[in-house]
């Protein structure tokens, strides 16, 4: 049943008539004319005078509903609240509106409540952080960026910043670790994006060593919509002490299968294996 609705969902504006479907879906004729009759009495499907299949009006209703009412938060709030939990940290969902991050929702583990920034907190598109809404971007306009920085980042923190957003597009995720050059460590990992100093707190890794221990902020991972740029950012902050790499990759790859299951809730694909 559900491959006769996909089918004829991926060929919006076509009907079908049931040898159509049988030789497309390899079905026998008795299974498909019986799933077709079914579908019809409930009007997910609607049979035209000269016996084609098209979509039907109770299907389109479900489907008006659930745009209007759906929400892509709604559906990241519980993986939220899983990858929080799983780790004792925060889990914050980001929103880019203009040159301004938004943190839109939050859930935070036992040990953290309160400790970050709320909802509704906005932050200034800064690097590192903002890397990620750069790493899918052209070069020239991720350079452009890095450029409008005030002040403008060194050589160094360039080179650095760009082979953090390659480690980025290649695994999915940034981890943020700590800059051991900077000097404010009292403030939660959101806030200190807001801080204008020459020195940024925390670094891209553009590599990760299984063994080797980092001093480990943040990890971040994006979330797509259908055209492919990134509807919202899902953040893990407040880790504590070090970690070992390959702990960090563990993590990362979790949230980025989390984020995978948002995606293919909003663009209507399932995620890639």
């Amino acid at each position: 049943m559900a491959a006769i609705l996909n089918f004829i969902v991926d060929h919006p504006g076509q009907a079908f008539t049931l040898t159509d479907l049988v030789k497309a879906l390899k079905l026998s004729r008795a299974t498909c004319h019986a799933l077709l009759t079914g579908l019809v009495e409930v009007g997910y499907l609607y049979r035209t005078s000269d016996k084609n299949y098209m979509l039907g009006p109770a299907l389109a209703s479900i489907g008006r509903i659930a745009l209007q009412h759906a929400s892509p938060l709604q559906v990241a709030q519980p993986e939220m609240r899983a990858l929080a939990d799983q780790y004792d940290v925060i889990c914050a969902a980001y929103f880019r509106e203009g040159e301004d991050i938004i943190v839109r929702d939050r859930a935070a583990s036992g040990s953290h409540i309160g400790w970050s920034a709320p909802a509704g907190a906005r932050l200034k598109l800064r690097a590192p952080f903002g890397s990620i809404f750069y790493a899918w971007r052209p070069p020239a306009e991720a350079q452009a960026w890095l450029d409008a920085g005030d002040p403008p980042p060194t050589p160094e923190h360039r080179e650095s910043m760009m082979l953090g957003m390659r480690f980025l597009r290649e695994n999915g995720y940034s981890a943020h670790v700590r800059n051991p050059e900077a000097t404010r460590f009292d403030l939660p990992p959101e806030q200190v994006f807001r801080e204008e100093s020459t020195v940024f707190p925390t670094s891209l890794l553009p590599a990760i060593q299984d063994d080797a221990l980092y001093s480990l902020v943040s990890i971040i991972a994006p979330i797509f919509e259908l055209r492919g740029q990134i509807a919202f950012v899902l953040g893990l902050t407040g880790f504590t002490g070090t970690r070992k790499g390959a702990e960090i990759r563990q993590i990362g790859q979790d949230l980025v299968a989390a984020c995978a299951r948002i995606s293919s809730f909003i663009t209507g694909q399932l995620p890639a294996a």
